[in-house]
């Protein structure tokens, strides 16, 4: 055969491909649209209703479960359009659900509904005897449970409010709203409102009518649960359902305002994220008015920017030891109530001390000294190397918050104050667990990352949110001399009562003084890691209004830690 021939042959057999994938495409998307305008077809004509409270995708842990905790509850559904005695029939229904027949008779007018409350044994029973057609009972898939998880994270849904509100959903993402449409407000329901909103109903039930609304004779009602919805995608995040209600029970009955935030060490996957005062998504949306609940109940804690109190040593610590300017058996002085310009929390004063017991006893005059030596340079770039100028959360887009500046540690009189964790000095729960991380994970920066991705039906992930590459924050040696330190603060300093028997772990106390508080009472932070040898958990504890850190603090991280590996 001649070369001519077979490069012929060849561009032939190219072509017959491209063109089979084409038509393979077009058939894709002709089975897809198909099924659309069928779908569309058929409510265009018939009387229906969705059997799903929102039309939306869900929100699940890392494993695939609802964090809004969604469920099926049976509700009475109404088809007017098969009442054959309509005004009789709608006053029956209205004296067995004990509600007013107008506001029934109005709610027909407007096509198929259901009664958005769970019918009682009595009421099924009277349902069942009365048997007025067009009126059944159906399971409705209610998106939040009783006790939905991380709710500041996942945010709340409320209706379409303004009609710029309308316009820019509609310029965005190419899917059709109403006003008074239900969607996201706050949180992930929020910032993927786009890609959770459903175009129709998976779940619904309906009748076919005729365009004088007169029932067509033969298909009867229509039940279908097992719909698709192609265009509707799940929010796939890192959360640890068994972690996260581990750490919403335990801050039920300890915290009335603060946060926890549980980090998979090795990684910056977020395993849980929880804030107090809670609120519940579902109670939100029967109130007409929101004016009157607490200004904190929707404030995230986590992402939220606080003087960190001693917890700030750390940075202080691993500059100075990278540095070489210390070493675990230099010694400091310290005079108590005395000291200047700083005083220490001891008021006994710890005399002469050494680096490595100025860091387990969180003396505060040791580490102004410290300070002065690195200087407000010294100690804003290693706070960055941390991550504490980072607000970044993948797949979180949660907007920054100006206030944090490291660079006010270099304003005048801030340097003394900034050493300690205080002044200018402010970091948010997510920050200082990412930096503990870092020192757990061998002085590997870790961006934190709380979405995985999307995921269709099928639980595919559709779209893929990849974890950032770790940055080298510290050197290994200096992470390990690092942890052994605050593996000293449980075993013999400030952080005892964050020991538990059997299980090695590490971490630092803080305690922040606060104007507008009572004189005893700061905001008491614990953050650290668990196991010392190969950690699986950096643990951060924040108590607004507590004790001390050791006190307050330090409890709680030992009950989650324990709960978390099991150990109890």
């Amino acid at each position: 055969m001649l070369p001519i021939q077979r490069r012929r042959i060849a561009a032939s057999f190219w072509l017959l491909v491209l063109a089979l994938g084409l038509v393979l495409v077009h058939l894709y998307q002709i089975q897809l649209q198909g099924y659309k305008y069928a779908r569309q077809a058929f409510q265009l004509g018939a009387q229906n209703i969705a059997l799903e409270q929102f039309t939306r995708g869900e929100i699940t842990d890392r494993e695939g479960g609802s964090l809004t905790g969604g469920y099926y509850a049976n509700r009475v559904v109404v088809f007017p359009a098969l009442l054959k005695q309509k005004e009789v029939q709608l006053q029956r229904l209205a004296a067995i659900l004990n509600m007013d027949t107008e506001q029934l008779k109005e709610r027909a007018r407007q096509g198929a509904f259901y009664i958005d409350r769970t019918p009682t044994g009595s009421i099924c029973a009277e349902l069942q005897e009365a048997k007025l057609p067009g009126v059944i009972i159906l399971p409705v898939y209610q998106r939040y449970g009783s006790k939905p998880l991380a709710v500041h994270i996942t945010g709340q849904l409320g209706k379409i409010s303004s009609r710029e509100q309308y316009a820019q959903l509609q310029s965005t993402g190419g899917k059709n709203y109403l006003l008074g449409d239900w969607v996201g407000k706050s949180g992930l329901e929020y910032f993927y409102e786009q890609q959770l909103k459903g175009t129709q109903a998976k779940r619904w039930a309906g009748v076919p009518v005729d365009a004088r609304g007169r029932v067509i004779q033969g298909p009867g009602l229509l039940v279908d649960s097992m719909a698709r919805d192609p265009w509707r995608l799940n929010v796939v995040t890192t959360i640890d359902g068994r972690v996260q209600s581990i750490v919403e029970e335990i801050m039920d009955r300890n915290i009335v305002t603060g946060a926890v935030v549980v980090m998979q060490a090795g990684t910056g996957d977020i395993l849980a994220m929880a804030s107090r005062p809670n609120y519940h998504p579902e109670f939100l949306h029967a109130m007409s008015s929101m004016d009157e609940l607490p200004g904190e109940l929707f404030i995230d804690q986590c992402t939220a920017l606080f003087q960190p109190g001693s917890v700030f040593k750390i940075v202080l610590a691993a500059a100075a030891l990278e540095e070489g300017l210390v070493q675990p058996t230099t010694l400091f002085d310290c005079a108590g109530p005395a000291a200047q310009p700083v005083r220490c929390w001891n008021n006994a004063g710890h005399g002469r001390i050494t680096f490595q017991q100025a860091f387990a006893e969180s003396c505060n005059p040791a580490f102004v000294d410290i300070g002065r030596q690195l200087g407000a340079a010294g100690i804003i770039k290693y706070a960055t190397a941390l991550g504490l100028n980072k607000q970044k959360i993948t797949g979180y887009p949660v907007p920054a918050n100006s206030h944090q500046d490291l660079a006010l540690i270099a304003e005048p009189y801030s340097l003394a104050n900034s050493s300690v964790g205080q002044g200018p000095v402010l970091v948010t729960p997510v920050q200082v667990t990412a930096m503990l991380n870092a020192i757990a994970s061998g002085g590997k920066y870790y961006t934190p990352r709380l979405v995985t991705g999307l995921s269709d039906d099928s639980g595919r992930l559709v779209e893929q949110y990849n974890a950032e590459e770790p940055v080298q924050a510290i050197s290994p040696a200096t992470a390990a001399r690092l942890g052994a330190l605050l593996h000293e603060v449980i075993a013999s300093g400030v952080g005892k009562k964050a020991a538990q028997p059997g299980v090695e772990s590490a971490g630092k106390t803080g305690s922040a003084q606060v104007s507008g508080y009572e004189e005893d009472k700061v905001d008491a932070w614990f953050a650290g890691y668990v196991p010392v040898e190969n950690p699986r958990y950096v643990i951060t504890v924040l108590v607004r209004g507590g004790a001390s850190g050791g006190d307050t603090a330090a409890p709680l991280f030992r009950e989650i830690a324990a709960r978390c590996l099991g150990v109890e």
